[in-house]
């Protein structure tokens, strides 16, 4: 703690700076830091810097969780709320009064998202309860070392299970997608359930490769076809499932969360 005040602009003191390193919050070659270690020189020293002020609200909203530990914790997103932000009214502020207290000596002072789930979508989001553990989870991310599953009800015939490769935004953009049931509509002509798998994460990437190829997701108010929305029901688009190594255990982690209700309605068989 001698050695590192100057090296962080948001730390000035050796106070600050061994404050930061009891909440965990400093990693020295990757490995959390603490008050006795020796700095040689040449070693990484990092900072870790919580994206969600102390001062933000939390709110009252029931959240289901799927799964839970001292490292990190999968929810159930419902549909029609915003993951973060600056509203009041996000997922991000529901967290705490919905998870436990990690009792690990870097616990975030607010458990964090890892990714992003669009407003309209419902479905798994992974959150970090320490430092270490988003560091960790935002790195499995990167490496494409977490497998999503969603599925989704589209418009118009498909005929075949696929994969689409269109760019987005000018950056590599790939999505799996297989055709599960189909329904004939008078309006829709084709109703399809599919599931589908990104590998990778651009932003509204689901949505804009169904409608790229003339089958938007139903309920898509910005991607979908005019005239073919359903009123007061939403997108048809929940993410089930997330899999990836535990970064702190090595277990396996493999969640699946059930179609809502609205799926089942249109498809009843499922």
């Amino acid at each position: 703690s001698d050695f590192v005040p100057g090296i962080f602009k948001t730390i000035s003191s050796k106070k600050g700076m061994k404050n930061a390193i009891k909440k965990g919050l400093v990693k020295i070659n990757g490995e959390i830091g603490y008050t006795a270690d020796y700095i040689k020189g040449g070693e990484n020293i990092e900072l870790y810097q919580s994206k969600i002020p102390e001062n933000k609200p939390t709110i009252d909203l029931n959240i289901e969780v799927i799964f839970e530990d001292d490292y990190l914790a999968i929810v159930n997103k419902p549909a029609g709320i915003l993951v973060s932000g600056n509203k009041k009214w996000t997922l991000e502020n529901a967290l705490s009064s919905n998870l436990k207290k990690s009792a690990k000596k870097d616990a975030l002072h607010r458990p964090e998202p890892i990714h992003r789930l669009d407003y309209p979508t419902s479905g798994a989001l992974l959150v970090g309860k320490t430092t270490q553990a988003v560091m960790d989870l935002n790195k499995l991310f990167e490496e494409r070392k977490i497998e999503k599953t969603y599925y989704a009800i589209t418009i118009g015939l498909i005929e075949d299970s696929g994969t689409i490769n269109t760019e987005i935004d000018n950056k590599t953009a790939k999505t799996e997608f297989e055709i599960l049931r189909k329904l004939s509509s008078p309006k829709y002509e084709f109703l399809n359930l599919i599931k589908l798998k990104p590998h990778t994460g651009r932003r509204h990437q689901l949505r804009i490769h169904m409608a790229g190829r003339g089958n938007p997701i139903f309920g898509d108010l910005k991607y979908g076809k005019d005239g073919l929305i359903l009123q007061g029901k939403g997108l048809y688009l929940h993410a089930s499932g997330l899999k990836f190594l535990h970064p702190f255990t090595g277990d396996l982690v493999s969640v699946n969360i059930s179609l809502p209700k609205k799926f089942k309605k249109l498809f009843p068989a499922i």
